[in-house]
């Protein structure tokens, strides 16, 4: 394995570690800012919004650009625009700081997985890109947790410093150790791609994605006053417990991207149903340390468990796009990540509470499980989405004598999205 591919995990790790460590901050940059909690969790989906736009857009404005430039340009935006939300004096400007910060992290994941791959032989895609999101994984682990800690102890400003100048490093790696990378010799046909849009089970894959990952990060992104105004822990135990959803997370990956590609409708069912049950208890406990404790790190789990799942049923579905079928991944997971810290600030504003945004977060995620039984449904009355498809033009490529891309479904193509949880 290159060390490139290595470089490129160390900035997935500050970028990710940027993306969730507002999840600890929430109360001191409200504090700071002078806003509402739920005012501050809109931080969180202004990231998000940002990742939805542009992942796509970017995948495509950067197709005939170097890959390795266009890399050193977005993670020194990324890195410039940690030093905005450190220096920021107003909230408006922190938002601002976020949106910006987060378009970059779009694009760097989108031509950051292209490079992975083109790096490496076709049977190590799968390790390369699982070194990638071994990046995010272990800034579930460590950087949020560490966010928190500096933030508690230093300032919510130094978290962000602190990411800075871990996309500083990142830089020096991209400019030292990433190759240059030619462009492919064929353009890929936007127009063909575009048509996968008009497949309901494209559609149907991007609503189970938004709803899954959005009714866990309803209650996550609130987590830090649950556990101090709910439980009455200390803010000195935010770190940790943040960290050991991480661990859940990192344990979940495992097991379902072992098990994804032979029980794809399996997973997303068990998976999708464990986290409805665990926001439903941790709404009904949520005055219990050692039942909030635990239930942290079984959300971790259930969530990241679900995750390799709705990678691959993406690329089932629009494997025949294989230039936009991750970036609409990237953005259907950060569509739920908009989407749920509102839900549960809005429903913090209506004085239902903090632990409301776990019961609202169920409420998306049976909303997640009714649209995996009508995908079910229709895969087993014939429509298969964008699979039937992909595997005919495999099989029209190979007859002429051509090299076609891997088939969707495969472990190769269920490896290579760039995914946020």
């Amino acid at each position: 394995m290159p060390l490139a591919v290595y470089i490129l995990g160390l900035s997935v790790f500050a970028l990710g570690t940027s993306e969730f460590m507002l999840s600890g901050l929430l109360p001191p940059i409200a504090d700071d800012m002078n806003v509402s909690i739920p005012q501050a969790g809109l931080l969180i989906s202004a990231f998000a919004i940002g990742m939805v736009v542009g992942a796509p857009l970017l995948a495509v404005a950067t197709l005939r650009l170097p890959r390795r430039t266009t890399l050193i340009a977005l993670i020194s935006v990324f890195g410039l625009g940690q030093v905005a939300g450190a220096l920021a004096p107003t909230y408006e400007v922190l938002f601002a700081s976020r949106v910006v910060s987060a378009l970059a992290c779009a694009g760097f994941w989108a031509v950051g997985a292209a490079v992975a791959i083109a790096m490496v032989p076709v049977n190590q895609r799968a390790r390369a890109m699982a070194v990638m999101i071994g990046g995010l994984s272990i800034a579930n682990v460590l950087g949020v947790p560490m966010g928190a800690f500096l933030g508690e102890h230093l300032g919510w400003r130094s978290a962000f410093w602190a990411v800075g100048v871990a996309s500083a490093v990142a830089l020096v790696g991209v400019v030292t150790r990433i190759p240059y990378i030619p462009l492919p010799e064929k353009k890929p046909q936007l127009r063909q791609e575009l048509a996968i849009y008009r497949d309901r089970q494209v559609w149907l894959a991007i609503v189970i994605t938004a709803l899954a990952a959005g009714g866990v990060f309803c209650a996550f992104s609130y987590l830090a006053p649950l556990l101090t105004d709910v439980a009455g822990l200390g803010s000195g135990w935010v770190p940790w417990i943040l960290g050991l959803f991480g661990v859940g997370a990192l344990i979940g990956t495992t097991i379902g991207g072992r098990v994804a590609d032979a029980h794809l409708f399996g997973v997303l069912l068990s998976g999708i149903t464990a986290s409805t049950v665990f926001l439903a208890a941790l709404a009904l406990f949520a005055s219990s340390q050692v039942a909030v404790v635990a239930l942290a790190f079984l959300l971790g789990l259930s969530a990241f468990f679900t995750a390799p799942a709705l990678n691959a049923r993406m690329f089932n579905v629009a494997g025949a796009a294989p230039t936009l079928a991750g970036a609409t991944t990237t953005a259907a997971f950060n569509l739920g990540n908009t989407s749920g810290p509102w839900l549960g600030g809005t429903a913090i504003d209506a004085d239902f509470g903090f632990a409301s945004t776990a019961w609202a977060g169920a409420a998306m995620t049976l909303l997640a499980l009714a649209a995996v039984a009508v995908a079910l449904r229709l895969q087993r009355g014939g429509d298969g989405g964008g699979l039937v498809r992909s595997r005919l033009i495999a099989k029209g490529g190979a007859a002429r004598g051509e090299r076609t891309a891997p088939v969707a479904g495969t472990a190769e193509c269920a490896a290579g999205s760039p995914t946020q949880p």
